[in-house]
């Protein structure tokens, strides 16, 4: 497993990932983080904050589905809106029935395109669920129709609104983390932030499969070794 790479930085290695995890792991803005980071004596300028959050927090995600724990058979699956440069864009994502995260993915628009790219790259590091549950989604009915090949269903798919609140009240989680950054500037921005604040929701629900004894804080940190 190759080591986060932190050769070059200014600051220390131990420092980088304090920035980065509080910042995807507490409601906050760059300008919170740039006076809790001097109360440490550490004088970082907030633009440097946000460069850290960019470059580290997709390492650090790539790090975690290594070694994530596997996740139940049957998923609920729902999309919820992200702001980025004052448009409304869609971060798909999916919990299995007990409530843990499968994946999730921010995408430009809401269609079947989009869900078939979601549910393809769920798929792709979960494994075929035997069921999908969703709302009335006429782009994710499409696109769960549209995986099963020559209308076998292979997948089943259940329409039940109640079953969904699982996944619509984890979604929550994330966007009180969200709501103090005020929008993102880009869509790699906030493709990178939401990497880092959906594994940091992961570890504290106990998803990192090596976590054992240590603190959600601990975890997160073991990522870069």
């Amino acid at each position: 497993m190759a080591m986060i790479e932190f050769k070059g930085s200014h600051f220390e290695r131990e420092v980088i990932l304090w920035g980065v995890r509080w910042y995807v792991a507490y409601p906050i803005s760059y300008r919170n983080l740039e006076e809790m980071m001097e109360e440490r004596c550490v004088e970082v300028d907030h633009s440097t904050l946000n460069r850290w959050v960019i470059k580290y927090a997709p390492q650090m995600a790539q790090a975690f589905v290594r070694r994530k724990r596997p996740v139940c058979v049957s998923w609920r699956m729902d999309e919820t809106y992200i702001k980025v440069k004052g448009k409304w864009k869609y971060l798909y994502r999916a919990v299995d029935k007990e409530g843990q995260t499968i994946d999730f993915l921010l995408t430009a628009h809401r269609d079947k395109k989009a869900a078939s790219r979601f549910l393809t790259k769920a798929i792709r590091y979960q494994g075929v669920p035997e069921k999908i549950t969703i709302d009335k989604s006429v782009a994710n009915t499409a696109a769960i129709e549209g995986y099963n090949p020559e209308g076998i269903p292979e997948i089943e798919l259940r329409q039940i609104k109640c079953l969904n609140n699982i996944v619509e009240q984890d979604h929550r989680a994330v966007k009180r983390i969200i709501r103090p950054m005020l929008g993102f500037k880009s869509f790699r921005s906030a493709k990178n932030t939401l990497a880092g604040i959906e594994i940091m929701h992961m570890i504290r629900k106990g998803q990192l499969q090596d976590g054992g004894d240590l603190t959600p804080a601990q975890q997160f940190y073991a990522l870069a070794a």
